[in-house]
């Protein structure tokens, strides 16, 4: 799956309007829609830029608001018979990494996660067109990143696939007290472990190394 967005989700990252987004992702999924057979997934919590992408040869789309920032996405992904990326944030992006508390993270993140999946099936979203995202390093502590990781199969448990991203987090960096770019062992092994822990979805920037550790861990 070839995921694109216009809009960073970075910590602290200010929203832009749906024009500016579509004005950036437009000549990426014109050509990707012209010379790739590999799916396409828009990252995008407004409807009329899913609307667009979906338009344009999209067949995902990856709502890192979890369906609650715009009420006509599902209206949305419902038309266009799209696949859909139900993902915990807590805030937004700009607000997300001022103090996150939970009284148990991964209790809290599967009840939202299943409660948006049920919203979702209750307007006629087919079951198996969801796909669940517990947001790491989207409004979670360093340790919270951690306990989510350790207990992936507890939102298996919800019964749909389960998509991480841990690739080159804050949390990798943390621990390994490496910049952005210094973070590919700590994102491979990451993947790894999600991987072995039910993930079905990892989201990564590289992903021949990634590929090719996870041939490993497949065995």
């Amino acid at each position: 799956i070839i995921d694109i967005g216009g809009e960073s989700s970075r910590p602290g990252a200010d929203p832009i309007s749906v024009e500016e987004e579509i004005k950036r992702i437009s000549p990426l999924l014109n050509e990707l829609s012209k010379n790739t057979e590999s799916p396409i997934s828009i990252d995008t919590y407004k409807s009329s830029t899913a609307r667009y992408a979906l338009d344009n040869g999209a067949c995902l789309v990856n709502d890192i608001s979890g369906l609650t920032n715009d009420e006509e996405m599902v209206d949305i992904v419902l038309k266009y018979k799209a696949s859909i990326v139900i993902m915990h944030m807590k805030g937004t992006p700009k607000t997300m990494q001022k103090n996150p508390k939970y009284k148990n993270v991964v209790d809290e993140i599967c009840d939202f996660l299943s409660s948006q999946a049920n919203l979702a099936i209750n307007k006629g979203v087919s079951k198996d067109k969801i796909i669940i995202d517990p947001g790491i390093g989207f409004g979670k502590t360093f340790n919270d990143n951690y306990k989510i990781i350790a207990k992936l199969d507890e939102f298996c448990k919800l019964g749909y696939p389960v998509l991480t991203g841990t690739s080159r987090k804050s949390f990798i960096g943390t621990t390994l007290n490496a910049p952005v770019e210094k973070r590919l062992e700590g994102s491979i092994i990451s993947a790894a472990i999600c991987y072995s822990n039910g993930a079905k979805i990892v989201r990564v920037h590289d992903v021949k190394e990634t590929k090719k550790s996870l041939m490993i861990v497949k065995k």
